[in-house]
């Protein structure tokens, strides 16, 4: 008894998560994305986000460490081969400590077809701060932050709500 009593409690509690994340996924006005230019994990060149001015973008904040994030990436290299012919890009922003040569590591084994960059402390603020990782925010094209993604997001619900925002 006890034990069904548990798994029912584990249940409700992941279960009230999900629709909590998932209710307050949608940002309440659309807040431009911050300006930033941060360095590649491959080549430590650095990358502004002016260069991404006029495209659809998933920014998702990260860490080679975390097991959701690491879940997240084959969904993000579909996503970047489908649509980034269409204006659309993902950014990977790494908030790993070891230093861009752990990412560096990941994006080359993952086979990571989109922008890696190290983030910083100024730049997780001007997203609204990351509470937890992984966090994605969709940009639009006049560069919006429209919708967060607390946690982990499935492929369908990234592609629907990319879908609705492509020029």
């Amino acid at each position: 008894m006890l034990s069904k009593q548990i798994f029912h409690t584990i249940l409700f509690c992941c279960f009230s998560l999900f629709i909590t994340c998932f209710l307050s996924s949608t940002v309440e006005a659309a807040v431009t994305m911050p300006d930033f230019s941060l360095p590649s994990a491959v080549d430590g060149a650095d990358v502004d986000s002016k260069s991404f001015e006029g495209k659809t973008l998933l920014v998702t904040f990260f860490a080679t460490w975390c097991p959701p994030c690491r879940q997240e990436i084959p969904t993000l290299i579909q996503l970047q081969n489908e649509y980034g012919p269409k204006g659309f890009s993902v950014i990977g922003l790494s908030v790993d400590e070891g230093g861009p040569k752990v990412v560096a590591q990941l994006v080359e084994q993952e086979k990571i077809n989109y922008p890696v960059l190290m983030a910083n402390r100024k730049t997780a603020k001007g997203f609204g701060g990351i509470a937890g990782i992984p966090t994605s925010f969709l940009v639009n094209a006049k560069g919006n932050v429209v919708k967060k993604y607390p946690g982990f997001v499935p492929h369908d619900l990234l592609e629907r709500d990319i879908k609705a925002i492509l020029p």
